[in-house]
Formats: C-alpha cells, structure tokens, sequence
C-alpha cells in the first residue's frame, strides 16, 4: 500500500459560527445590581395628610437580594434621593410633621438602616437663560450673557397624582413660576419626567438610552416658554451632595449605538467613587421639538462637577432630612444648544434625557443585524478553509483513484 490518507482535523464551520455567535451574544447583556435581570417595580404617590398638594413619589423595585428606592419630591427645588439597599424587604419611613418643620433633618429614612450599601441624590436649583447673540462672549467660551436664573424652588409643582401612570411605570412633576412678571411662562411649563423599568430594553424614542432594571429614567422638558433673547440658550444646574471628600467623576466615552443611528457617538457619564457605583448617565444632545430626530439635536455641553457651598444653593428637605443639614454638594451646569444650530424660539420646545441608576452603567452593544453580518463575514474564512480542505481530498482521491494498488 502507499499508505493512508489523513482524516481532516477542525471544528466544524456551523460549530464556530454558533460559538462566535454566543460569545457576541453574551456582550449584549446588560448586568444588573446583583445579577437580577427584571425587578418588581412600583409608584406610589405618598401625600401630606394635611396637605395633598404636598407629595413625594416613592418608586421601589424590589429585587431577588436587593431594593432600589427613588423618592422623586418637589419640597423645595426639585430634587431625586436613591438609595440602594441589600435586602428586597427594606421600606421607605417619612415622619411628615418633622419633614415641613423648620428642622427635617432625620425625618425621612430607608428602613433598616444597616441594609442601606448606597445612597445620593441629585437637585435641581436653578433653569438657565443665556442670550447668545454676543459673538465675542460665545467665543470665550461662555454660552453667552446670562439673564436672571429662574430659581426651581419658587416654582409651583402640579399634583404628580394627575399624571402617575402605574401600567407604564412613569409619572410627571410640572410647574411653572409662581411669580411671572414677564409671563414667559403664561403659556409654558417645565416639567421631570420620570419613568422606571422593570427590565432592560432601549426607550422608545430619541435618543434611546439603553436601561436595565437598575435604572431611571429622567426627562427635562422645557415647553412653551417665552425667551427673553432673539436666541436664547437654556441651561440646568445639578447640585449632589458630597458625603466624602471627592465630587462623582465625570467621564465620557465612545458607545456604538448602530441599530439606532449607524455611527460612534459619545456618552457622557456621572460615576460616584462609592461600592456599588451610582451613575447618571446621558448622551450629549438634546432636541427641539416634540417629534425628535436626529435633525433637530442640538448639542448638550456639560461643565465639570465643582464644590460648592451649601449656602449657595436653595435647601432640599428630602436630602436634609435624609443626610443632615451639614452635607456639602457639587454641582455642574448643563447648557442645551450652541449660537449656530436650531433655536429655542423656532419650536418653543427642548427636552434633555439621562438614565439615573446603580450598579454597572448599561454600554450599548452591536444589534442583531450587525451580529449576523459579524458572523457571516467572520465565519466565512472557516467555511472556506473547511470547504478548500475538503476539495483538496476530493481531488487527492481522485487522483489516487486512477492507480491500481500496488501489493
């Protein structure tokens, strides 16, 4: 005999392609807290017995080993406090007499205490206005020169009952100045919107931010307000309170975003030091008109967080009485839009989205079709050497076939 042909040795080219397609499989899965992908997540609108105008929205999601709670108030200006706790039987604890007093600090809590692992809040104090119509000013990097700020806690809140939507998990905060001289807000409103989520998946509109069950989200809405320049910019202030020495850091970063949008954006991150992270996450933009689309983004330009003093900032009683009267803050600026792009006068319209939440922020992953595309194209160099190799048998069979053996 000439001898033996050898066996062709590899993997499978159906067995690498499924593999590879596992692995990018597993990438677009978003972790959660502690590993618990959906939550049983619920609002409730909790009012003063006295006064049901004064109301805070508690949103709990309850997980396999751990709650998140948000307590969204308008007491004040604006403000958020979450609070992450490891256990799913911890509740939230308000003394209301205590929280309307001229001292609160201690009147509202996350019970049991010891079960608490994270917990900040974020405050809304002041809308900005700046007119951009000064070239020089822009240039130097300002937005423009400032009009008065509109100060948030003086605004008059809607009751958040007439807009709380338990099905879809969302509920809205909307006011408006109690005193208006100008009337700017005659026929406007600035309005949170909040929506929670009890799994991961991708909002319905732009800009689509991914979320997990460890998020929520928050919706700026200015509407209808009358500028006071010929082209305003509006901005938003965004005081935290620092329980240790260090503000969160802000950090940016390029995310793939190709299902929505077949380009590299950049996402913008807020990332307390603390074990597990807190995070407030959002993508520069912002839009101008009711109907978003890519067409009407206007930019979204962020300042790095900066101590500031308490006194400077106008008090929220959830955060006073949750973490005293003797915590210290950061805050940052957000200004929405640039001297060149769309106006805040052409729609009266601007809306700026950001994920509040805990744990691992979500980073966008490739969709299904790129998915497929990867795999097609990155399979295709197995199946061709699988394919040459069995050609080569064939032909190296063939050519053996021609010979009588030799015994």
């Amino acid at each position: 005999m000439l001898g033996e042909r050898p066996r062709a040795r590899g993997v499978p080219a159906r067995c690498h392609c499924l593999l590879l397609l596992q692995c990018l499989l597993l990438l677009r899965a978003p972790a959660g807290l502690l590993g618990d992908q959906t939550r049983r997540v619920s609002l409730e609108v909790i009012p003063e017995p006295k006064d049901p105008s004064q109301n805070l929205l508690h949103i709990r999601a309850v997980g396999v080993n751990s709650t998140i709670h948000y307590i969204w108030s308008s007491l004040g200006p604006p403000a958020v406090l979450f609070v992450a706790t490891d256990t799913p039987h911890s509740v939230l604890s308000i003394n209301w007499s205590s929280l309307l007093s001229p001292e609160p600090e201690g009147s509202l809590a996350v019970l049991p205490a010891k079960s608490v692992r994270f917990s900040s809040a974020l405050i809304f104090p002041r809308l900005f206005e700046f007119d951009s119509t000064n070239s020089s000013e822009v240039k130097d990097g300002s937005p423009g020169k400032p009009y008065p700020p509109y100060l948030l806690a003086n605004f008059s809140w809607d009751d958040v009952n007439s807009t709380l939507d338990p099905t879809m998990l969302s509920a809205t905060f909307q006011g408006r100045p109690s005193k208006d001289p100008l009337g700017a807000f005659s026929n406007g409103s600035l309005a949170f919107k909040v929506h929670a989520f009890s799994g991961s998946g991708r909002a319905a509109h732009l800009p689509r931010l991914l979320h997990t069950a460890d998020t929520s989200q928050l919706e700026m809405v200015l509407s209808g307000a009358v500028p006071q320049g010929n082209h305003s910019l509006f901005g938003l202030e965004v005081a935290i309170p620092v329980l240790d020495s260090e503000c969160p850091q802000l950090k940016e970063q390029d995310s793939i975003d190709d299902e929505y949008c077949p380009s590299v954006f950049q996402l913008a991150q807020l990332l307390w030091h603390s074990s597990p992270e807190g995070f407030l996450q959002w993508r520069p933009v912002a839009f101008s008109q009711k109907q978003p689309d890519w067409k009407t983004a206007v930019p979204c330009q962020v300042s790095r967080p900066g101590p500031t003093l308490a006194t400077l900032l106008p008090q929220s009683r959830i955060v006073i009485a949750f973490f005293g009267s003797s915590v210290n803050f950061c805050t940052f600026n957000l200004t929405f839009g640039d001297s060149t792009g769309p106006a805040y006068e052409d729609q009266r319209y601007l809306s700026w989205s950001a994920l509040l939440g805990i744990g691992i922020p979500p980073v966008d992953s490739f969709s299904p079709l790129v998915l497929g595309i990867m795999v097609a194209v990155l399979g295709a160099p197995a199946l061709l050497l699988v394919g040459g190799g069995l050609s080569l048998l064939i032909l190296r069979h063939r050519r053996y076939s021609e010979y009588e053996p030799i015994s």
